[in-house]
C-alpha cells in the first residue's frame, strides 16, 4: 500500500460532474503546491467512458496520479463501501491523515478549503 502512514487525499469524481471537471485545474495546481500528499482519483464513471476521462486527466495533467475507476456492476454497493454516509453527491473529497483518520467534504472546495485541511491532515 502506497498510501500506508502517509497523509492521501481521495477525490471522487464524474465525467459527468460539470462541477468535478471545473476543480481538475485546482487540483492540477494543488498538487503541484504539495508534492507530499498523494492524490488518489476515483472516476465513477464505468469503463466504456475510460478514453474520455483519460482525456480529462492528461488536460489537466493529472495522469501522474494514481487513478481509479469504479468499473463495478454495483455503484450502490460500492459507494456504501466505500462511504455508508455518502449518497454518491459529487465531487466528494476524502481527507486521510497519517493515521488514516478521513475527513469526508461533498461539493466544490476552494483552494483556501484545499489548504486548511492539507495543514489540519499533516498534524
Amino acid at each position: 500500500d502506497s498510501n500506508a502512514n502517509k497523509p492521501f487525499m481521495l477525490v471522487i469524481w464524474s465525467i459527468t460532474c460539470s462541477s468535478c471537471l471545473k476543480d481538475m485545474a485546482l487540483l492540477n495546481k494543488m498538487h503541484k503546491a504539495n508534492p507530499n500528499i498523494n492524490m488518489v482519483m476515483l472516476a465513477t464513471d464505468d469503463s466504456t467512458a475510460t478514453e474520455q476521462i483519460q482525456q480529462v486527466l492528461t488536460k489537466n495533467e493529472l495522469t501522474g496520479l494514481e487513478n481509479w475507476l469504479f468499473a463495478d456492476e454495483n455503484p450502490q454497493k460500492l459507494r456504501y463501501e466505500i462511504d455508508p454516509k455518502w449518497y454518491g453527491e459529487q465531487p466528494r473529497t476524502y481527507f486521510f491523515n497519517k493515521n488514516h483518520e478521513r475527513e469526508g467534504i461533498s461539493g466544490v472546495l476552494s483552494q483556501e478549503d484545499y489548504e486548511t485541511l492539507f495543514k489540519k491532515m499533516l498534524k
